[in-house]
Formats: C-alpha cells, sequence, structure tokens
C-alpha cells in the first residue's frame, strides 16, 4: 500500500468554487491509483480554498506523469464551472524535500521545485495510461475514444532542468526571410511601397549588437544585458549613475546548480490554472516545463499530441478584413479562459455603461455582470459573455446607482448638439470632472510650440519621429523661410548635419477620405512637420506642409489663429496614425494573434507557452471589445471619428504593409528612426531599459530549456508558432524580414523579448496617456470639419473652433478615451507572475532577479519624474501591464 497527500487550490476570483463532485486518479510509471473521491467535512472548494486530501493506492506508483480530475454531478444540484489553480502531490509521511509535512512548497533547492526526475521512456507504463485515458474536450477525437471526456485543457507547470545557461549575447542575427510574395489586398494604389528604401530582408545592414540598457554598469561576469560602449550611461539622467551599486544585476541570474537529481520524497506540482465546464475528466501532466525533445515518456508525449489538437480546435484564427492580421472568428462562442475576470469585467461594463449612456445592447445579449451585483446596467453594444454559467436577462434602464455619474451628467446636456464650440474656455467644461496635473498642463500650455514638440518626445505616439538628415523632395519648405526660428547663428543644413532636425511624417493617410458625421462631411490630412530640437532640448516646430503634395507651408510667425490650425490639423493626423497604426495594429491585433499562436502551436508543458501565458492574459477578449465596439459599422469610429471605420481598416492594412520587423525591435528602430541621442526622448530612455531587462530575462530563460542553436531548429513545436504568426499576423510577406522560422538562440530570444516589450511596455507607451492628453479636445482632434487651409489670410477664434470637432463627436470621443483608460482593479504589473507556471528553483530565481531590476527601474523613473513639469509616468514597470488588457 502506499499513499499520498493531495492539496487542492481552487481560484480565489469572486464564483470560481464549485459543488460539484470531485475525485482523482494519480498515475505514475508504475501504475495508477483508484479514482479517488475529494470529499472532507464541509465545503470543499470553495473560492479562494486550498484543501488537502489522502489517495491510497494498492502500491507505490514511481515517478507521477500525470493526475486525472474528474468532475461530475453532486445530487440534483446544477453544474457549475471551477476555476481549478492546481494540484499537489507527495508521498504521505515524507517531509517533501526538506519541507515541513504540512507544507509542501518549502522544497530544497537542490531538490528541484516539481520533484521527481523525469521519468524515462524505457519506464513501465500505468496500468491504464495505454487505454486512452479520458481527454475531456468537447470534441472527443485526437485519438480519444471516451465519448464521456469532458473538456480538457490542461495548463502548465514547470520542472527543474539543468542549467545550461552560458554568456547571453545581446542583438540578433538577421532573421531567415518569410516565404509568400506580397500582396495588396485593399486595393490601394500604394506607390510608397515601391520607394521604400528599407532593407526588404530584415534589417540585414544591422549589427548583431543591440542598445544595451542605459542604466547597467560594466558588468565583467556578463550576466546582464551588455553594456553599449558608446552609450555607457544616459548622458541626459541625473539619476543614471554607472556606480551605483544597486545596479549589478542580481547573482541570480547566473546561479550555479539549478536542480539536482535527488528523489528524497518529492513534492509534485500539477498547474492547471483554467476553469472546468460541465462533467468529465481533465488530465494535468506533472509540471515540468519540457521542449518536445525533452518528453520521454511515451504517456506524455501522447498527451502532448493530444493537447494540441485540442488547442488548435478550441482557438482559431479566420481573416477579419482585406490586409488585417488575422483574429478569432467573429461569433466565437465565449471562452472564459480568454475573458475577463468577473471583477475587471464589472468595472469596465459598469464605467463603458456610464461613459456611453446611449448604446444599448441587443435584446439577445447576455450580460457578463450578473444583476445580483450590478442591476440594470446599461453596458456597451458588445456580445461577449464572460462565464458561461453567469446568465442574466439584457437591462435597458437607467445606470445603477453604483455607477459613478460623473461623466454621463457632464455629457449629457451635449451629446445632442451637433454644432461648433462656442468658446476654448467652453470645451474645458466638459471634462472637469476629471482633473489631473497633466489634463491642467495641457489646457495651460495645448498652444505652445514647445508643448506641441514635446509630445513627439513624451506623447501616446513616441515611434513617429525620426532624424531629417534632407529635407523631403516632397516638402516645400526652404532655408529661408525657418532662418527666423533657426536663429543668426546657425542654418538648416548645419542643424540637420549636427542632427537636431526631425520630421514627423504622416504619408499614410494621404488619400483617405473622411466620412459623414451628422450629415456634414470631415476631413482627413497627411501632413510633413519639420521640428527642430534647440541646445536647451527643447523641440519646437519649424514648419508645417497639410499634404503629402508641395503646397502652402505654414510658420511660426503666421497669424495666431492660422499657426494654431495648422498645428491643429498635424495633432488630428496624430491621433488617426496612433490610434490605427500605432496603437491597434501594432499592440491590439497584432497582440491577439501572438496570444493566440501561443496557444494554438505550444503545448502547455512547452516552456515558451509557460513564459508568454501571462503576457497574453485579457487579449484576445480586449480585441473583441474593439471589433464590436470600436470597429462595427455604424459604431464609434463611423459615428465620430474622420477615418471612419472603412478608413481605418484601409489605414491599418497600409500600416501593416509598411511595417517592418526592426519597427518592432526597439534598439533597431531607435537606431532607424536615427534618435538614439535625442534629448529628453523619456520613451526611448525608458523603453531601452525596460527592453534590455526583459532580454536579459528572456535570455536567461531560454537556455535553461535550449542549450544549442540546433535545439532551436529541432523544435517543432516552435517553428510551428513562428510560422503562424508569420503567415497570420504579416500575412506572410517576406520584405517585412520577420523571420518565418528561427535559427539561433539569439534569434529566438530577441522574436520572445520583441513579443513580450510589444505586449506590455510597448502598448503602455501608446494607450496609457490617452485620455489625459487627448480629454481637452483641441490637442487631439478626431474630425476636423473643414478642409485644411489654402492661404494664409489671418483666423479668428470662431473660425478655428468651426474647423475642429462638433460639441456631440467631441464628447463621444472623450467618453470612449475614458473607458479605454488603464483598469486598475485586477492589474498586474510587469514582472507580476502570480500564477505558478514554473516552479522550479532556477526559473523562480531568474523571475525574481527580472522583478528586482524592473523596481530599480521604477524608482529611477520616479525620482526623474519628480523634477519634470510634465512627468512621463507611461514606461514606469509598476504602471505597465503585463499583457494587453485595456
Amino acid at each position: 500500500m502506499a499513499s499520498y497527500r493531495v492539496r487542492v487550490r481552487t481560484g480565489s476570483q469572486p464564483g470560481s468554487g464549485t459543488a460539484d463532485s470531485v475525485a482523482v486518479t494519480l498515475v505514475g510509471t508504475q501504475g495508477a491509483s483508484p479514482k479517488t473521491p475529494l470529499d472532507s467535512w464541509g465545503p470543499d472548494f470553495c473560492c479562494g480554498t486550498e484543501r488537502e486530501y489522502r489517495v491510497v493506492a494498492p502500491r507505490a506508483l514511481g515517478p507521477l506523469l500525470l493526475v486525472r480530475v474528474h468532475k461530475e454531478p453532486y445530487g440534483r444540484l446544477p453544474q457549475s464551472s471551477w476555476f481549478l489553480e492546481g494540484l499537489r502531490v507527495w508521498p504521505e509521511g515524507t517531509r517533501g524535500q526538506g519541507g515541513d509535512p504540512e507544507d509542501p512548497r518549502g522544497e530544497d533547492p537542490k531538490a528541484g521545485g516539481a520533484g521527481g526526475k523525469n521519468p524515462k521512456a524505457g519506464d513501465v507504463d500505468p496500468k491504464d495510461g495505454d487505454k486512452n485515458p479520458q481527454n475531456g474536450d468537447e470534441d472527443p477525437k485526437a485519438g480519444d475514444k471516451d465519448p464521456k471526456a469532458g473538456d480538457r485543457h490542461p495548463e502548465n507547470g514547470d520542472k527543474n532542468p539543468k542549467n545550461e545557461r552560458g554568456d547571453p549575447k545581446d542583438g540578433d542575427k538577421d532573421p531567415k526571410n518569410g516565404d509568400t510574395e506580397d500582396e495588396d489586398t485593399d486595393g490601394d494604389d500604394d506607390t510608397e511601397d515601391d520607394d521604400d528604401t528599407e532593407d526588404v530582408t530584415g534589417d540585414a545592414s544591422d549589427t548583431d549588437e543591440e542598445l544595451a540598457d542605459p542604466d547597467a554598469p560594466s558588468d565583467p561576469e556578463n550576466l546582464g544585458a551588455p553594456c553599449d560602449p558608446d552609450d555607457p550611461c544616459d548622458p541626459d539622467d541625473p539619476y543614471d549613475d554607472p556606480d551605483d551599486p544597486d545596479d549589478d544585476l542580481e547573482a541570480a541570474y547566473a546561479a550555479g546548480d539549478t536542480g539536482g537529481t535527488e528523489e528524497v520524497a518529492p513534492c509534485y506540482s500539477f498547474p492547471c490554472y483554467r476553469w472546468l465546464r460541465g462533467f468529465g475528466t481533465w488530465e494535468l501532466p506533472e509540471g515540468s516545463a519540457k521542449t518536445p525533445a525533452q518528453e520521454c515518456h511515451p504517456l506524455l508525449r501522447r498527451h502532448r499530441r493530444r493537447a494540441l489538437a485540442q488547442q488548435q480546435r478550441r482557438y482559431r484564427l479566420a481573416p477579419f478584413a482585406p490586409g488585417l492580421p488575422w483574429a478569432l472568428p467573429l461569433g466565437s462562442a465565449p471562452d472564459p479562459d480568454l475573458d475577463f475576470s468577473l471583477p475587471r469585467a464589472a468595472a469596465f461594463y459598469l464605467r463603458a455603461g456610464a461613459a456611453v449612456p446611449t448604446v444599448r445592447e441587443p435584446q439577445n445579449y447576455v450580460s457578463p455582470c450578473p444583476t445580483s451585483l450590478y442591476p440594470r446596467v446599461p453596458v456597451l453594444h458588445v456580445h461577449v459573455s464572460l462565464r458561461p454559467h453567469v446568465r442574466v436577462s439584457p437591462c435597458h434602464v437607467s445606470p445603477c446607482p453604483h455607477v459613478p455619474r460623473n461623466l454621463e451628467t457632464k455629457l449629457k446636456g451635449f451629446l445632442d448638439r451637433p454644432m461648433s464650440w462656442e468658446s476654448i474656455e467652453a470645451i474645458t467644461r466638459v471634462f472637469c470632472f476629471y482633473r489631473t496635473p497633466v489634463t491642467e498642463y495641457v489646457v495651460r500650455h495645448w498652444r505652445d510650440d514647445a508643448f506641441f514638440g514635446e509630445q513627439y518626445l513624451s506623447g501616446v505616439n513616441p515611434v513617429l519621429l525620426r532624424r531629417c538628415p534632407r529635407l523631403p523632395p516632397n516638402f516645400a519648405v526652404t532655408p529661408p523661410m525657418v532662418a527666423p526660428s533657426l536663429g543668426p547663428d546657425t542654418c538648416l543644413q548645419r542643424e540637420m548635419e549636427k542632427g537636431d532636425v526631425y520630421l514627423a511624417d504622416y504619408s499614410v493617410l494621404d488619400g483617405i477620405p473622411g466620412v459623414l458625421i451628422d450629415g456634414s462631411p470631415t476631413f482627413v490630412c497627411a501632413p510633413l512637420c519639420l521640428l527642430h530640437q534647440r541646445p536647451d532640448g527643447k523641440l519646437l516646430p519649424l514648419a508645417i506642409q497639410l499634404s503629402q503634395q508641395p503646397g502652402p507651408v505654414f510658420l511660426p510667425r503666421d497669424p495666431p489663429w492660422l499657426w494654431a490650425l495648422a498645428k491643429a490639423w498635424v495633432r488630428s493626423a496624430e491621433f488617426h496614425v496612433h490610434e490605427a497604426v500605432s496603437h491597434l495594429l501594432r499592440a491590439h491585433l497584432l497582440g491577439e494573434v501572438f496570444a493566440l499562436a501561443t496557444r494554438r502551436q505550444l503545448a502547455p508543458r512547452h516552456p515558451l507557452h509557460k513564459l508568454l501565458l501571462p503576457h497574453t492574459r485579457y487579449t484576445v477578449h480586449i480585441a473583441v471589445l474593439a471589433r464590436r465596439f470600436l470597429l462595427n459599422p455604424g459604431g464609434v469610429f463611423d459615428r465620430a471619428i474622420a477615418l471612419g471605420r472603412r478608413g481605418l481598416l484601409r489605414v491599418v492594412a497600409r500600416g501593416l504593409r509598411r511595417l517592418r520587423y526592426g519597427d518592432l525591435v526597439l534598439p533597431r528602430d531607435l537606431r532607424r528612426r536615427g534618435v538614439t541621442r535625442t534629448r529628453g526622448y523619456h520613451y526611448g530612455q525608458d523603453a531601452r531599459r525596460l527592453w534590455a531587462a526583459i532580454r536579459s530575462f528572456v535570455d536567461g530563460m531560454v537556455r535553461l530549456y535550449y542549450p544549442c542553436d540546433a535545439a532551436v531548429r529541432d523544435d517543432p513545436e516552435l517553428q510551428a508558432w513562428v510560422a503562424e504568426i508569420f503567415h497570420k499576423a504579416f500575412l506572410g510577406r517576406r520584405r517585412s524580414g520577420v523571420p518565418s522560422s528561427l535559427r539561433t538562440l539569439r534569434e529566438l530570444v530577441t522574436f520572445v523579448t520583441m513579443i513580450i516589450y510589444t505586449c506590455s511596455a510597448y502598448h503602455a507607451a501608446t494607450n496609457s496617456g490617452q485620455f489625459e492628453l487627448g480629454a481637452f479636445m483641441p490637442n487631439l482632434p478626431a474630425a476636423m470639419r473643414r478642409p485644411p487651409p489654402r492661404s494664409k489670410a489671418p483666423l479668428s477664434e470662431a473660425d478655428f473652433l468651426g474647423a475642429l470637432p462638433a460639441v456631440n463627436t467631441t464628447c463621444i470621443t472623450l467618453g470612449v478615451l475614458w473607458v479605454l483608460r488603464n483598469e486598475p482593479l485586477d492589474m498586474r504589473p510587469l514582472g507580476s507572475y502570480p500564477e505558478e507556471h514554473f516552479t522550479e528553483e532556477a526559473p523562480r530565481r531568474l523571475l525574481g532577479a527580472f522583478q528586482r531590476r524592473l523596481a530599480r527601474i521604477s524608482r529611477r523613473v520616479q525620482r526623474r519624474n519628480a523634477a519634470l513639469p510634465l512627468p512621463y509616468p507611461y514606461l514606469d514597470p509598476a504602471a505597465i501591464e503585463n499583457s494587453i488588457a485595456i
């Protein structure tokens, strides 16, 4: 006889518990235990509980391979979904690898966090292991002959592999090109692609050396990101002290022994972290991270194949619009493992109902918020259910008294007024309910040239500005025009040679027409804006041309309201490019493919699945909301944005054709745009530190499981994952430079770093400041109602206001920006990994070192911001969400 202790953890979010009957079967290399009900005194699986049970087997089972969880009806009670975090199992009467028998988590690091050895291929199969163990997906195919099987999607855990970590290298060799030709799928005659002078092979001219973290000190042991010899520290940052002892990378990053083979009283971990719906059987493999080549036991190899087949049936990709990345198919059934948690859903939908009170759900809508908690809540026009077992009737009346009504009451008087604003001062009244130091700063300085230029460095679209070594041939500006702005001691050519002249080019908008809003036309332009950085660091506009063809050039010495209108046109173009390309395309649409490809092509035990899963949390759900609310016909873009839905999709498709792999790899992007030395570029400074920290973390994690380049090339799951991202996100375009396969460790590290950075820091930079910088409409107008000026005739304030968005469209846009603010409830900051997907000691040390490094970056950002009149907090790691969740 052999007995085991089983500890079961139920999720802590509301509604995670179940009253269903639960039993388990332990499966090891020497056999399987009988099916054992988990039943003790009182309720067993309540929200947030952790209960311990005893399982008896006829004999010792050997190293455990998996646990079967059986969920069955309990009497006449209706079934309820259960969020199972995971199980821990250890032999009864032992100390679980040196820990307290009452707390098996206290393992000896030398013995490995996950417990038992990796079973060998020659180990004896469990008695029922060859009998097609119950599989548990809705589709009982993929080799499972049991039609009774429930929905099984085992999640991940870890086993401590031997640490093969070598010296981490920064940089990346040229990615392998794709394998299909470019296609113009949206029908535009985009001649700019033909003139693209970038290397279509994907930055082939780049060296392998990436930009280093400007904070990193000398690193003789090469434990972190290597220092850039040309940029050992940031000259603009008074807190960037290369001698700071706190900057030394933690010794854990290069810790020696990463786990032994001692098998004394192993404690096995079986992570799940998913909803178990309905009745059936789910198989949870032992929690070791394994690549396909490291999966030795036949039972686990078979389980891995089945898990992949089930994931590919469960998570699908389909075209959404011509020329756009693929997405979750429209009308897909809600998936609780992709949707918001109930607290976050309640906060999001309540805020949305208060912000957009005129939008109602369809009659067949199933609200995600239970009426017992939030009665009579009007929510956005979305047909997305968060919990399959929470079903309430749609509500069409006033919002519940718990909803803050500030925004709604402020907007009620404006939503039915399709006319111009009476004055600039009147615009401030619409958002006086929500004031922050940033909104106050915007109101005071929106007309200042210095603030106009500063937003290219620290605004919501900091990835557009590029150095201008020569004037574009289609820009009609001449040196005498800008000479008064430069001063008597210099000239335009000299400033361009010094690298202090910059260009903002909005050519992606060229030829896109505006839509009719309230029966009146709106207009879109594709301006060129020339800027100059003075010795004091201020970035000031020199000249503005409001089209891609030579035309009138507007200058700072023009009549005040005319110059203000020219800048407003540039800011309107900034709004469109930011929302369509920088934010929607590069963060949300690409992030959705990253998330679905990770679930579809990487088995739950794959180390990259474990590593990337926290960075895909809620990403698919928020993308579904965007398509159903923002991008639906007649939605917000058709009602309040000059591009409209069709124009937006054309701009996104055009942006995707122009997108290059080097744009997504931060160090290459900064070099390509020539902004590595730009003064006061807070986005660039903070982003480089974050990229270096993420890259060092990824490098350490990857090298735990891939000892050499051949291991990367020979991983079929990895190669299928990269290929799916290449074909579904970038539509198989070779000229994008995105790799369709990976050949080396360095390529893999760069690719994974790019994904984590895009899904966390990049999204934070392009999302977090939208409301604060756009709440005062003249700073980010969404729909210009008059054509761009063609002469330099003086204008009045009334003429200026007549060109800006009307009162009602201003309020609709403001409401949407308020909804899309960061949601602090259920927010997980960058580096937060509360779910124990990695349980062995080596990844845990890397996680701890990564978190400490992020904490140092956070302190540095906060010290710098304390001395700035307009802080840049959006890349403070404490404020960065771990995934694209809003």
